[in-house]
């Protein structure tokens, strides 16, 4: 086990315009569970493939502890890559299958034995270990593939969206299982995925990618409490936050004719900047129904009922969302007050609870 290390570590394919990561400067602790996350395209997969060997670094290094391994060829990092697509040899058994990267290395068959029925045992599949994979279940199948990874018992496990092929009820029981394998065995993983949800979820840390750059890296809370910017403030949470543009005041913003507090040193901070409007992030859980003398009109299009809880999707009148992103916004209401559909009622948002954005920019204005 040991940490890892990106130093400005870059990739720009031959002929590409631009780096396909750029940049990437970021330190995994030993035994930590990162998840590397992000749109397609952004970088998140390359990233892996770097540290793997699989792809040639054009500049910046890597280092797996203290050893530079940015030119070390794949076989000699000491590392373990699990696949979406599972990677299993069909004519071998479970456990030939598991045992197979030992026996390339000339390990004895005891000890092969041994390390797959220990690993068969922690994935529970003792009882699978003298089945072909075809006679297996896709979540069976994704077990296999991560014992072929823990019995190496290496520095680093690597997995490139391994869950991306299981079912959705499948995908939550299993991405608990690796979560759980991972703390018990305490080997430093990276973990790729598009799916924010896995990724808040799984990982000790996130580390957000757009467009080959690094935008933020910090605890699920944290990326959600306090995004840095737009970019990470839109993707991380589900449902997303409501990003509105709005006119500053003297007191605040105008939201649909109506003034609501910001953060004065927010306020002053874009004035100072000679900046009109700002960015104003909402989570769909910071707002309350209130009377119209104290809330803002929100006008409902469609409503979403989950029992409990509903998901009132609608505008503000004259209010214009954040360029590129659905024109709907999303509050959170008690499932015995859901408001019907062309409704208008009023909206409360809790103070606190209001991130302040640069729309020049983008990024997040200190409070």
């Amino acid at each position: 086990m040991a940490s890892i290390t990106y130093d400005k570590a870059t990739l720009q394919y031959p002929g590409a315009d631009k780096p396909s990561v750029n940049a990437l400067d970021l330190e995994i602790a030993d035994g930590e569970f990162l998840v590397l996350v992000g749109p397609s395209g952004c970088g998140k997969s390359t990233s892996l493939r770097m540290l793997a060997g699989l792809e040639d670094v054009t500049d910046g290094a890597i280092r797996i502890g203290e050893k530079d391994v940015t030119h070390v060829p794949p076989k000699d990092r000491d590392i373990a890559m699990v696949f979406q697509n599972y990677a299993l040899y069909p004519h071998m058994t479970v456990a030939d299958n598991m045992g197979f990267a030992l026996k390339i290395a000339g390990m004895g068959k005891s000890d092969i034995r041994t390390r797959v029925e220990e690993a068969a045992k922690i994935l529970d599949l003792t009882e699978y270990l003298d089945r072909k994979p075809k006679a297996l279940s896709g979540g069976q199948r994704q077990r296999v593939a991560m014992g072929r990874a823990i019995v190496r018992n290496p520095q680093a496990f690597l997995m490139d969206e391994p869950l991306s092929n299981l079912d959705a009820k499948l995908r939550v029981q299993t991405r608990t299982e690796i979560a759980a394998l991972q703390r018990r065995l305490g080997t430093t993983t990276v973990y790729v995925t598009h799916d924010q949800v896995e990724a808040m979820t799984m990982g000790d840390r996130v580390a957000v990618l757009k467009d080959g750059y690094l935008q933020q890296v910090d605890t699920p809370r944290n990326l959600y409490d306090k995004p840095d910017n737009v970019f990470v403030a839109g993707f991380i949470g589900s449902p997303a936050m409501n990003l509105v543009e709005v006119s500053l005041t003297a007191e605040g913003a105008t939201v649909g004719g109506r003034t609501v507090p910001l953060p004065r040193s927010a306020v002053a901070a874009l004035s100072a900047q000679g900046q009109t409007t700002a960015t104003v992030g909402f989570r769909p859980e910071a707002t309350s129904l209130t009377s119209s003398e104290d809330g803002v009109p929100f006008e409902v299009a469609v409503v979403e009922e989950l029992g409990s809880d509903a998901f009132a999707y609608g505008s503000f009148p004259g209010v214009a969302t954040e360029p590129g992103r659905d024109q709907l916004i999303t509050v959170r209401i008690p499932g015995r007050e859901v408001p019907r559909k062309g409704e208008t009622v009023h909206l409360q948002v809790v103070p606190d609870e209001l991130h302040v954005f640069s729309t020049e920019t983008g990024k997040r204005v200190s409070e």
